[in-house]
Order: structure tokens, then C-alpha cells, then sequence
């Protein structure tokens, strides 16, 4: 075998190994739930929500969200942060200026407030309530902005 064709071999192998790292660091970097099942959601199974997508496990949890989005709207907002398509501008719980000295952890999300009181308040919080407090459908208006697709 010749130098060329060797190099040719050690370069296509290569390729190859460098398209399938790619393809798994690209699966391994969208991670979202699916707001109906709680199970991984999967970037092919989608709905329009708020001029964004939410993203499913399954063809089934689309047509249960279209049947009553308030009831999911909480995980499903708190979906659209965390996949970068809403950016918190203002304090969801006030709607004031953000002091990003307030910023913790909700769900997932770090978030900011106006004040200590209103992070008290969502820190006192548990579980679901804490996650209701600040992704409900008043709090994200109040704090968030889905950005707009190019």
C-alpha cells in the first residue's frame, strides 16, 4: 500500500470519527422535558407556543398540550428558558428591574429578582410552587421574552 493511499484511509477514518463525535455532542446538547410526560423530549416532536417550540416525547403530549395549554403552561414556559428561546428582562414576580445579585437557581433556570423580598419569597417556595411562582403564565409575562426568530 502506498503512502498516498494510507494517508487517503487515515483521513477518511478520521472524518468519520470527527462526524460522529459531532453528531453526539449535538444529541447530547439539547436537553429538554417534555411539559406533558415529564420524559425527554426529543427536537422532532415540537409545537408553536408563544412564537416558539416546545418540544415533546412523543407525537401524543402535542395533541394533549393543544387540548389545554394552560395546563401545562408553567413547565412548558419554563421549557422555553431553559432551551434559550425566552430570556428573562425584568423580575418575574414584580416585574422590576433585575439586581442580579438576587440570581438562583429555579428548576433549572438561574433567575433574578428585584429584591431580596421577592427571592425570599420564591426561595420559601417548594418543588412545583417554586417552578409556578416564577414560569406561570403571569409570571413569565411579567419577566420574560421569547426572542424572535430570525
Amino acid at each position: 500500500m502506498t503512502i498516498s493511499k494510507m494517508t487517503m484511509m487515515c483521513s477518511a477514518l478520521l472524518l468519520a470519527g470527527l462526524a460522529a463525535y459531532a453528531a453526539e455532542e449535538k444529541a447530547a446538547a439539547f436537553k429538554a422535558t417534555c411539559p406533558v410526560s415529564g420524559k425527554p423530549a426529543l427536537e422532532d416532536k415540537t409545537a408553536e407556543y408563544k412564537g416558539a417550540k416546545v418540544y415533546f416525547c412523543c407525537e401524543n403530549c402535542p395533541k394533549a398540550f393543544a387540548k389545554d395549554p394552560t395546563k401545562f403552561a408553567t413547565k412548558a414556559n419554563q421549557q422555553l428558558v431553559l432551551t434559550g428561546q425566552a430570556t428573562e428582562v425584568k423580575c418575574p414576580l414584580s416585574g422590576g428591574k433585575l439586581n442580579p445579585e438576587t440570581a438562583i437557581e429555579v428548576g433549572g433556570a438561574k433567575v433574578a429578582f428585584c429584591c431580596n423580598d421577592c427571592k425570599g419569597k420564591v426561595e420559601a417556595a417548594k418543588g412545583d410552587a417554586q417552578a409556578d411562582l416564577v414560569f406561570s403564565d403571569a409570571a413569565f409575562a411579567k419577566g420574560f421574552e421569547v426572542k424572535k426568530a430570525k
